[in-house]
C-alpha cells in the first residue's frame, strides 16, 4: 500500500456547483463530495498541502463558465487560509497553470487526486501527473462522474464509465484506492 507522507498532496479537482446540473445525467457516487471532505479534512489536521483546482470553461454552453454560478467551488470543500486555488480551461490541471513549478517547488513527491469528473479531468490529470513523475493516487469513493451516450448511441450507466476508468489509470498510471483505506494508513 502507498505511503502517505508530509510531501504528498491532496488534489481536489473541479468540484463546482455546476456539475449537479441534470441535463449531465445520472452521476454515481453520491457521498463522493463526503468522502473528499474527508480525506480534506484529514490533510488539513496534518498540515499536509491541499491544492483546489477550478475549471474556468470556456464553452458558452457550460455551466462552469466563470460568469455562472455553476462555476463556485462547492462549500463541502471550499478553500480555506492560503489554500491555493489552480484555474484552468482544460481537462488536465497542468496545461495552461503552473501546478507543476507549485508542486515541484513545495518538493511535492506524491499525489492524492479526488474530484469530478472521473474520465474527463481526473483521469487526464492523474495520467500527465504520473507521466511528469508523481507517484499518483486516485480515490474510488471521492471520484464521481456522469452517464454517457457513445458515439454509436450505446448509452453507458455512470457507474460504468467510472469504473472502466479507474481500470484504465489503475497499476498504469495511478494506484486506485478507497477513502477509509487512505485514511487508515495514514492516520
Amino acid at each position: 500500500m502507498t505511503i502517505i507522507t508530509d510531501k504528498t498532496a491532496l488534489m481536489i479537482i473541479d468540484v463546482q456547483d455546476g456539475l449537479d446540473e441534470p441535463r449531465l445525467g445520472k452521476r454515481n457516487n453520491p457521498d463522493a463530495e463526503r468522502n473528499m471532505a474527508r480525506l480534506l479534512a484529514a490533510w488539513r489536521t496534518s498540515g499536509r498541502p491541499v491544492y483546489h483546482v477550478q475549471h474556468m470553461s470556456t464553452n458558452p454552453n457550460s455551466p462552469l463558465r466563470p460568469d455562472q454560478p455553476g462555476n463556485a467551488i462547492k462549500r463541502i470543500v471550499a478553500p480555506q487560509g492560503d489554500e491555493p486555488v489552480i484555474q484552468k480551461t482544460v481537462n488536465s490541471a497542468f496545461v495552461g497553470t503552473d501546478m507543476e513549478n507549485r508542486l515541484r517547488e513545495a518538493g511535492i513527491q506524491s499525489l492524492v487526486i479526488v474530484g469530478l469528473t472521473t474520465q474527463h479531468c481526473v483521469s487526464s490529470t492523474a495520467r500527465m501527473a504520473s507521466d511528469l513523475g508523481f507517484k499518483t493516487i486516485v480515490v474510488d469513493d471521492a471520484t464521481a462522474t456522469h452517464e454517457s451516450i457513445s458515439y454509436d448511441g450505446v448509452h453507458y450507466p455512470a457507474e460504468s464509465v467510472h469504473a472502466i476508468s479507474l481500470a484504465s489509470l489503475h497499476r498504469e498510471f495511478a494506484t486506485i484506492v478507497k477513502t477509509h483505506q487512505l485514511l487508515d494508513e495514514g492516520y
